[in-house]
């Protein structure tokens, strides 16, 4: 435990047969918010939220099963059981009521926990998402994990990094890039596999209409992973749902235009807690 810009505290929990790798940073009577990370990622990809809104907000982050420095698992899981893990790390940490934000992956295991678990958060923000993997698409995927698996990561940062900036960010912004590329070449590949395996089963669409928590949901305007029309119909099948587009950015848009994503992310959180 040192200091740094409040309280920063990172430590692991056994949560649901793995050790999850956290940290939880600003003071103890701030909002709470707890952020949960996209995949081939770790929680410093929120670093850029964190800078902004240390000082005011109790915020929660962590490595997801198979990322980060969180422990590894080679069975079978479901977006549910991300949930499930991020539910129990919010209860053991005092992060209930909550307000939860997840990219991708991340914003999957929102939809899951308003889903399985409606009276956990105040509010849910679904960012660069989809509610479905269509069919077509799952060979990628196959051939993704293949390539993981058989000779790691490290081919997979160029093609990744294509979908999750823009040409102009990867152009004008190598200390940028060099971060995340790391984060990528460094993410487990059974891990990887693992909720890859986990994102192709996603299909959630039709169970929006039962999420009761509050959602907003924040895509990437030029993301050609989860395009905005996948968002559009996450809001087309969420009544009373807002959504709000992060301009200029593509996938990892909480990274490419953190201004904009976390003025949109604070004037949500704000709106709730009022």
């Amino acid at each position: 435990i040192f200091k740094l810009r409040g309280m920063i505290m990172s430590d692991f929990l056994h949560v649901n047969g793995v050790n999850i790798h956290y940290r939880i940073t600003g003071p103890e009577d701030g909002i709470k918010v707890m952020f949960s990370n996209s995949l081939a990622t770790n929680f410093s990809m929120w670093d850029r939220q964190i800078e902004v809104m240390g000082d005011a907000y109790r915020i929660l982050c962590y490595d997801k099963r198979g990322h980060g420095q969180s422990d590894d698992f080679d069975h079978d899981i479901t977006i549910k059981d991300l949930a499930d893990d991020a539910v129990a790390l919010a209860k053991a940490t005092g992060f209930e009521q909550a307000h939860f934000c997840g990219l991708s992956i991340g914003g999957m295991t929102g939809q899951a926990i308003g889903i399985f678990h409606p009276n956990m958060f105040k509010s849910l923000a679904l960012c660069a998402t989809t509610s479905a993997i269509p069919q077509e698409v799952l060979p990628t995927w196959e051939a993704r994990i293949s390539q993981a698996l058989t000779q790691g990561m490290d081919g997979l940062v160029e093609p990744t990094l294509s979908r999750w900036l823009t040409q102009e960010t990867r152009q004008l912004h190598p200390e940028l890039v060099a971060d995340v590329s790391k984060m990528i070449s460094t993410t487990k590949p059974k891990g990887y596999a693992g909720c890859s395996r986990a994102i192709m089963k996603l299909n959630y669409t039709e169970q929006l209409q039962n999420i009761t928590t509050p959602v907003m949901i924040i895509p990437g305007e030029h993301d050609p992973a989860l395009p905005v029309s996948m968002s559009e119909i996450i809001a087309a099948h969420l009544p009373g749902s807002l959504m709000k587009i992060v301009p200029g950015a593509a996938h990892l848009c909480n990274i490419e235009n953190p201004k904009d994503f976390n003025a949109i992310l604070i004037d949500w959180i704000t709106s709730q807690e009022r």
